[in-house]
């Protein structure tokens, strides 16, 4: 997970919450990353989701520092992640995931997620998991 030496990690909003626990081996590899001088972000769409809690209102101020940048959503975005869910299993509540995939693809990001499982499906459309 934390083998990235250059380049863009964004973070899924579970990984997020998982690196706010500071013993974790996700804090570590962020930790790593940071040294690296890897930049690191998130989606609005995974920021939307970490925001929707639960959540310690005091830890939104230091996850927002901890993620950079918190980049938009674009019409680009939007048609890869159609693209995404029409050409994988075409569940409603993947619909977020394919979003969440999409906006990484797009910014040739590594995508820090929980839910390796979920996002394994858009490995064919260019996804690397971190």
């Amino acid at each position: 997970m934390a083998g990235v030496s250059t380049g863009l990690v964004e973070l899924d909003s579970n990984f997020l919450v998982a690196v706010l626990d500071v013993v974790g081996k996700e804090s570590n590899a962020l930790q790593k990353w940071v040294q690296l001088g890897t930049k690191i972000q998130i989606s609005a769409i995974a920021w939307s989701e970490y925001l929707c809690g639960p959540l310690d209102p005091a830890m939104v101020s230091l996850a927002r520092k901890l993620v950079g940048t918190v980049e938009p959503f674009t019409e680009e975005d939007a048609e890869l992640a159609s693209e995404l869910f029409n050409g994988t299993v075409r569940r409603p509540r993947s619909h977020v995931d394919c979003m969440i995939a999409a906006h990484a693809i797009r910014r040739q990001a590594l995508l820090a997620t929980l839910n390796v499982r979920d996002f394994r499906k858009f490995a064919e459309f260019d996804l690397r998991l971190a």
